[in-house]
């Protein structure tokens, strides 16, 4: 670059300004800093992962390469963020749900609870918001939704075969008692009125004479209810896939990128994010959120009559025989297996030591036996000893010395475990720990090479707003902007900066990270916006415009109830009124 020369103040300002974001190696050249050149790799990236010219797990590894290349960081230290402990946290929880999809546990909850809640329309919503959250607080929210929508969807048809049954019952009922009501006619007033009672007689006649014009219209209005019904289930378990997979740290891959971009931008921050503490605050919020979107899309779509959702009395026999076909899917899967109840129990053993190693208000067990002397036993240590049982039990109990025949008759002496390398193989999304990594490498790149100083303090005149005005208009933000790109690309790209911002005008940085981190996942209003919109727009005869219209007031409500948890019960919990010493800290 060439220099010029300067002649007033206002030049050697700009001047100034120049050199401030340029190194000078020698007279006259100029060369480009590290935080613009680790910009470029971001803003390529967006670019990538936003219109997915290149899957996003092959866009997640550039780092290993650009980085490198332009001098920001070595080769070895770059490759080293591609596998932290939030991966091991990862790998473990996964290896459980697919050991509870292998076995069809989860289709045995479902239909466990569904028998429970019954068939009303209203409640039988409720039920598959209720189940489908809850499964996808441990499996995959795509995996849930395309286990739930075809168990729906068969209830739904049922239930439209048998009020189209009851509708002509009725009709035929009806038509019966007018034909009693006209022959039990009194004959006496015929000779008064005998002339105006043959031409009212004659239009009777004509009108009778009529075919029936309410059936095919009874029909058509049946039809119509159903389609109502369609488009709203088919709503609900989508929506609570995603809504549900925000109350478990291990429940959506956002929630995962926030722990590790915590715990490395932050060292020293106390293990702050652990599952203990994330279920803490994310699942009153997850369920406050249900029943909000539960009322909102009642709303929509089958209308308020509360006597006839909640009342109480004998069921018809449109309710039995929707119910008979939810049983007979119960019955299908048998007795419950050996198999299925050492998941279970597994599942249940590493639920509550996630809960009981570091629960806050008093000492973990890792606190006690391992962790005196630092933070070695983590989240991940837990999810990866537990899910090594599965590859160790086995599948089946053994009886007289042997575990039965297989089907040529062969005594079989050793059976399958619970799991195997080939299923894992299979199902495991081995692309979410390069997106994983990805983002960890773009978090480390920007320490480096000071880009996180620069946009925080670009963001600093935010301070003038109040702290809850910030998280609101944050939140919003990331909420519209991970309808258009995935959510794992959505957190990994703005946590950092928010940080860095926090940093700046010292405000918690769980303040604007937490609230972010789950708005993320709010992704309600496009069909490409998910993996489980996409299944639901594929099964629910939906239109564009009908998740539109119902995905936008989801997103608000989204955005409000997150803020209120924030505000109130997550101020308090993670101490939200001062700014912590571990986040006091000076980024490169």
């Amino acid at each position: 670059m060439n220099l010029w020369f300067v002649e007033d103040e206002e030049e050697e300002y700009v001047l100034t300004r120049i050199q401030k974001h340029y190194s000078l190696t020698a007279p006259g050249q100029a060369t480009i800093r590290g935080e613009a050149r680790c910009g470029y790799v971001i803003l390529l990236m967006a670019l990538y992962w936003c219109t997915e010219c290149l899957p996003l797990a092959v866009t997640a590894m550039l780092p290993v390469v650009l980085f490198p290349m332009m001098g920001i960081m070595q080769a070895g230290q770059v490759s080293i963020e591609y596998l932290k402990d939030t991966n091991m946290l990862f790998i473990g929880g996964m290896l459980v749900a697919i050991a509870v999809e292998q076995w069809n546990l989860h289709k045995r909850i479902a239909l466990r609870v569904l028998l429970l809640v019954g068939v009303r329309p209203a409640l039988l919503m409720m039920g598959f918001m209720m189940v489908t959250s809850f499964l996808s607080m441990w499996i995959s929210n795509t995996a849930t939704t395309a286990m739930m929508l075809p168990i729906a969807h068969a209830v739904l048809l049922q239930l439209k075969a048998t009020e189209l049954r009851a509708e002509r019952h009725d009709l035929r009922a009806e038509e019966n008692r007018a034909f009693e009501l006209e022959t039990s006619a009194p004959k006496q007033e015929v000779t008064e009125q005998k002339q105006r009672d043959a031409t009212q007689d004659d239009a009777m006649r004509e009108v009778d004479s009529i075919p029936e014009p309410q059936q095919e219209p009874s029909r058509t209005l049946a039809e119509e209810q159903y389609e109502q019904l369609s488009k709203g289930m088919s709503l609900s378990v989508c929506y609570s896939a995603s809504i549900g997979g925000t109350a478990t740290l291990t429940g959506t891959t956002p929630n995962l990128i926030l722990k590790g971009q915590v715990d490395k931008l932050f060292p020293g921050n106390n293990d702050v994010i652990n599952f203990a503490s994330w279920f803490g605050f994310a699942f009153p919020n997850m369920f406050l959120m249900l029943v909000l979107s539960w009322l909102w899309l009642q709303f929509m779509f089958l209308g308020f009559n509360l006597r006839q959702t909640f009342g109480c009395g004998a069921a018809s026999e449109r309710d039995r025989e929707a119910y008979a076909v939810m049983k007979e899917e119960y019955r299908k899967l048998g007795r419950l297996k050996f198999a299925e109840g050492a998941v279970l129990t597994v599942f249940v053993l590493l639920v509550l030591l996630w809960f009981t190693r570091e629960p806050g208000f008093i000492d973990g067990w890792a606190t006690v036996l391992f962790n005196k002397k630092g933070p070695f036993v983590s989240d991940g240590t837990v999810a990866v000893f537990i899910s090594l049982l599965f590859f160790i039990i086995p599948s089946r109990l053994p009886r007289c010395g042997s575990y039965g025949c297989d089907d040529t008759g062969k005594v079989v002496k050793a059976p399958a475990t619970l799991l195997n390398w080939r299923v894992v193989h299979e199902r495991m999304p081995w692309n979410i720990v390069l997106l994983l990594g990805g983002g960890y490498a773009l978090a480390t790149g920007s320490e480096v090479s000071g880009l996180s100083t620069w946009l925080g303090e670009s963001l600093a005149p935010l301070e003038k707003i109040p702290a809850y005005g910030i998280s609101l208009l944050l939140s919003l933000m990331v909420a519209t902007f991970t309808e258009c790109s995935s959510n794992v690309a959505t957190t990994t790209l703005f946590l950092p900066i928010l940080a860095s911002m926090a940093i700046t005008i010292k405000i918690h940085p769980l303040y604007v990270m937490l609230p972010c981190t789950i708005a993320a996942s709010l992704a309600f209003m496009l069909p490409v916006a998910t993996a489980p919109n996409a299944i639901a727009f594929s099964f629910g005869n939906l239109k564009v415009m009908d998740m539109v219209k119902a995905g936008f007031m989801l997103n608000i409500i989204g955005i409000v109830t997150i803020n209120v948890g924030i505000n109130t019960w997550g101020f308090a919990m993670f101490d939200m009124s001062t700014f912590p010493q571990w986040a006091n800290i000076s980024l490169p």
